[in-house]
């Protein structure tokens, strides 16, 4: 409640209308900033307590999807928050709508009401994602025409739905992978990073996960077809995740179909279904050529972090090599990427399928070139499910702890005046865990005197 309550004066709500910030005599941005992270830090704190209960006597599923419920009902209703791109996907669903090409034309091109909610750094440019998504958000557009918080709620359900999707499917899928169902729910649906980007944010990766968790399930019971199908969907919203087929073809291969075979019948389904969804779609193949747009916008990731590091050095050394040292880290890391799944594809048997994905999304989300916070969440899924107390898992896990604090509730790197009020509100809710903590002590635990 207080993340929500935080983002009707900091959140990145729209310029009118019933989520946009209120119109009083006080400042509050830096108010709002206070009690977001206020509320913040106690979210983090209580899913990082869950966790232990989680792993010393674990609860039934419903109690914490129940838990789940409680901690994003009040965000269903909020302003976007961490996060301005619902305001792209309407921009974009809006442009297919009235005839453009998203793959050659930003927001700006159409303008209306959507594109004017577009930050600046994104106006001109392309759409990143596949036609999957597209057909969403060209029909949630079509239906509130330049309804801006309307069409904000209906691309929040999209995402809700995402997250359903998820919740039902990862506990049978962590059965079939041997894992305590509520582990795996804890540390991909419970995740604060669910909460604040996929709900909050009203995220298209929330439909991409479901999907996927759908797709490796579907594939465990016996319908790898079906597996294959959603998981080129997902994939149709974000490639990345297309690392998911391999893992059906082996489930495929494990039900006695030659190797060779299942990946051929995989591989086929996939294109079958991106042929089918582009078509419907009606945005052509662009979507291959504008995969690197969430590279060109001054994207920051490790290798773009230490690409910029070596141009400071190079510059301060009178030896500036322009913007090659920031090439060179990316495509190192590329480099990088495509090790690490060879090295999961060569130990595919120890790993397993589902786990291998994870691992494999992992090394995508380290070492690629654009990365945002939600973007661990591609791996948390597949590992929550296959191995949610690996090492792997836990590395994960204390990433989305500290992940979920990095970007102000409007979506924007903060100033120095603007972090002070963030540390404020998370100090404030540390000193009232600490009190809370001195409150709830046994007495036998306080001195003698105190205890009398």
């Amino acid at each position: 409640m207080c993340v929500a309550l935080g983002g009707l004066g900091a959140g990145a709500g729209p310029s009118s209308g019933p989520l946009s910030r209120p119109d009083l005599p006080v400042d509050l941005f830096n108010l709002g900033v206070t009690v977001a992270y206020f509320g913040l830090v106690l979210l983090v704190v209580a899913w990082w307590r869950l966790g232990k209960l989680v792993r010393q006597r674990p609860p039934r599923v419903e109690e914490l999807l129940a838990t789940m419920l409680m901690w994003a009902a009040p965000l269903l209703v909020a302003p976007p928050v961490f996060s301005r791109d619902v305001y792209s996907y309407l921009s974009q669903g809006a442009m297919v709508g009235a005839g453009l090409d998203v793959y050659r034309s930003g927001p700006a091109d159409l303008g209306g009401p959507f594109g004017a909610e577009v930050p600046a750094i994104w106006q001109h440019t392309a759409t990143p994602y596949g036609p999957g998504f597209l057909l969403l958000a060209t029909v949630v557009a079509a239906l509130v025409g330049g309804h801006v918080t309307l069409g904000v709620l209906l691309m929040r359900l999209v995402a809700l739905g995402g997250v359903v999707l998820l919740a039902v499917c990862l506990p049978p899928l962590a059965r079939r992978c041997g894992v305590a169902p509520s582990a795996a729910v804890w540390l991909a649906v419970l995740n604060p990073l669910v909460l604040l980007h996929l709900i909050g944010g009203a995220h298209n990766d929330a439909l991409l996960l479901g999907l996927l968790a759908a797709g490796l399930l579907a594939a465990f019971s016996g319908r790898p077809a079906l597996g294959a199908v959603a998981i080129t969907f997902a994939a149709l919203i974000k490639v990345p995740v297309a690392v998911g087929l391999a893992a059906v073809a082996l489930i495929w291969a494990g039900r006695g179909v030659p190797q060779w075979r299942a990946i051929g019948a995989t591989a086929l389904v996939a294109v079958g279904t991106a042929v089918g969804v582009t078509w419907l779609a009606g945005t052509g193949f662009g979507w291959v050529g504008a995969l690197r747009t969430p590279v060109t916008a001054d994207s920051w990731s490790l290798t773009s972090a230490l690409g910029r590091a070596t141009e400071s050095l190079l510059a301060a050394l009178d030896a500036s090599l322009g913007t090659a040292p920031l090439t060179g880290w990316r495509l190192a890391g590329m480099c990088a990427a495509v090790a690490a799944a060879l090295l999961v594809w060569h130990r595919r048997r120890t790993v397993g399928p589902v786990q291998g994905v994870g691992l494999v999304l992992g090394g995508v989300v380290v070492f690629g070139p654009a990365v945002r916070p939600w973007y661990l969440l591609w791996a948390v899924v597949p590992l929550a499910a296959a191995a949610p107390f690996g090492r792997a898992a836990r590395v994960a896990a204390a990433a989305s702890a500290v992940l979920a604090m990095v970007v102000l509730p409007d979506g924007f790197a903060p100033n120095p005046g603007t972090l002070g009020f963030a540390v404020i509100g998370g100090c404030l809710a540390v000193a009232l865990l600490v009190m809370t903590a001195f409150a709830t002590q046994p007495d036998d635990d306080l001195a003698p005197g105190l205890a009398r």
